[in-house]
């Protein structure tokens, strides 16, 4: 019986050196659908994979073309229309690769909503910045007129910024679970997912403007369809503490007390390994094996050869 594997894929993993196009991205999408490829025939597998890069584009993209007629897209809609876009990337990627082999896959994106709290206390103070930057004062003009939340970034502009609520459910989770029971390769949650809310009464879905963080997406959607391993695959090949010192030293087997331990020290920084190492860690607690490793590594961190794993 094929262990399930959730891989949770970085926005910026498809954007070697900052490059945008659709054909650059494309081309390390080839690298990652062939990496699945290798995979496929001891592993049932599951993709996420992040937007950030991609779904600012879009947003730009939205805001400096509205018009009356034809208005900017909502946040959550932008995120939709990434989940395409890099849905229609890998779909055709891992595709791709079987043919290489003379072999054929069922592969399937599933665009997915992802169930938040209203009641998150990220809400009341959105953190996460998106789309273009700004001088001050079109910041402040446009907040006032769209609403929004705007703060400065790091010297660089102001920018939107926007709540990032934990996931709580994922609505599609029964159809990814069937077409994964029929031999069929899954992208999904793509973005974090669109963020959903649930209508107090009739308890009807409602898209909400937000960005859900793709590892602790992934990581639930690991949970949600029971998946034996979790993977969030990144930059490099293991975590690291003291990274980028002399005293730099790399996690490979860890349990899930002593990398929480050594989060407590701060070791893990919020905007960029804490998130992969908190989903990691989550997933193990509940009684799987957490991965963070990079796509070079990937076959012989599932083999647990290589990477950082995480277990109980």
């Amino acid at each position: 019986m094929k262990q399930r594997v959730v891989l949770a894929l970085g926005g910026n993993a498809l954007q070697k050196n900052g490059e945008a196009t659709a054909e650059a991205q494309k081309k390390v999408a080839i690298e990652v659908g062939e990496a699945i490829a290798e995979l496929a025939d001891k592993y049932e597998i599951i993709v996420a994979h992040g937007n950030g890069p991609q779904v600012g584009n879009i947003l730009i993209h939205e805001e400096t073309a509205s018009t009356e007629k034809a208005p900017a897209m909502p946040l959550e809609t932008a995120v939709a229309m990434s989940q395409g876009q890099i849905g229609y990337w890998l779909t055709q990627a891992i595709n791709n690769a079987f043919a290489k082999k003379n072999k054929s896959k069922k592969v399937a994106t599933v665009v997915s909503q992802v169930v938040v709290s209203r009641d998150d206390p990220a809400f009341k103070n959105p953190t996460k910045p998106i789309g273009q930057f700004y001088d001050a004062k079109t910041a402040k003009d446009l907040a006032k007129k769209n609403g929004w939340v705007v703060k400065e970034d790091a010297g660089r502009g102001w920018r939107r910024v926007v709540a990032s609520p934990k996931p709580i459910d994922i609505v599609e989770k029964k159809s990814i679970i069937e077409l994964v029971k029929d031999g069929v390769i899954v992208i999904a949650a793509g973005g974090g997912g669109i963020p959903v809310v649930r209508t107090k009464v009739l308890k009807r879905l409602k898209g909400i403007d937000a960005v859900i963080d793709k590892d602790y997406a992934a990581e639930r959607l690991a949970e949600l369809v029971k998946a034996d391993i979790f993977v969030s695959v990144t930059a490099v090949p293991n975590v690291f503490i003291n990274y980028g010192t002399p005293d730099q030293k790399a996690l490979e087997h860890i349990s899930a007390k002593e990398i929480s331990h050594l989060k407590k020290y701060g070791y893990f920084k919020a905007g960029s390994m804490l998130p992969k190492v908190e989903a990691a860690t989550k997933f193990a607690e509940k009684g799987g094996t957490g991965i963070i490793t990079d796509i070079d590594h990937l076959k012989d961190a599932l083999k647990g050869n290589a990477g950082t794993i995480v277990s109980k």
